[in-house]
């Protein structure tokens, strides 16, 4: 996959918001590399890549593991012949009020959502410095950061990753290296879909949203599309929400 197009690392891309990400980034002319734990969700994104003609691999990743996280990203830059962007976008959720909530739940999330960005981050700074204003990471935080019942671990770690995002701004920024975080709202995901109680939680989420909608994947890839453009190339340390409007 070695060539001078721009090259695209994506975390927690096999499916929903990752994987519309990848595919966008493609569609706009870049290699890109997908990595997740799910194997069968890449299997079909590579496949899907290839019948469309987009440059798209993929290999599976455990991103709570420091040392399987340096070595995908070594992978990638050498399978890419460099590297420009970086999206950390990998997520769960392990939902339960405070009381409720175990010590295994919080450090999941917390190793997951915010963790595996400083990971993927670190080792892809010297191939993103490399790189110089081409240079781009940006972070999936999530609206979540204001604060969602029962999401303790969760909000945690999205405003979180809103303050690794503001620190690595400043620290990169030296090196034409931008940092934007997007906080998207309820997005309509299978993810979503499949939540026990999702009529409720769509309902709720449409009634207080402006727009009167859940946001799509391709409302965030679209985002994403523009953060790695060289039209963002002085945007940095922004964090860029796609909520309908609802906070």
């Amino acid at each position: 996959m070695m060539s001078l197009a721009p090259a695209a690392l994506v975390t927690g891309a096999a499916n929903g918001i990752g994987r519309a990400i990848a595919v966008r980034l493609a569609e706009d002319g870049a290699d890109v590399i997908g990595i997740d734990l799910d194997a069968t969700g890449l299997d079909a994104l590579e496949a899907d890549s290839r019948q469309r003609g987009l440059r798209v691999g993929t290999f599976v990743c455990d991103l709570r593991d420091p040392d399987a996280v340096v070595a995908a990203v070594e992978s990638a830059a050498r399978l890419l012949g460099h590297l420009d962007v970086v999206v950390n976008n990998a997520g769960i959720a392990r939902d339960s009020l405070i009381e409720e909530m175990t010590l295994s739940a919080w450090r999941e999330v917390l190793e997951v959502d915010l963790q595996s960005y400083f990971l993927v981050a670190k080792a892809s700074v010297p191939y993103l410095r490399a790189a110089g204003t081409r240079g781009r990471i940006i972070n999936m935080s999530s609206r979540a950061y204001l604060g969602n019942l029962g999401q303790a671990n969760y909000s945690a770690a999205k405003a979180g990753v809103i303050g690794l995002t503001k620190a690595l701004s400043l620290e990169l920024g030296r090196d034409g290296i931008t940092v934007n975080a997007i906080a998207p709202g309820m997005i309509d995901t299978n993810f979503v879909r499949n939540h026990p109680k999702a009529d409720a939680i769509i309902e709720r989420a449409v009634r207080s949203t402006p727009l009167r909608r859940l946001g799509t994947v391709d409302d965030v890839a679209s985002v994403v599309a523009f953060l790695v453009s060289e039209g963002a190339g002085y945007v940095t340390g922004e964090v860029v929400h796609v909520t309908g409007g609802r906070y």
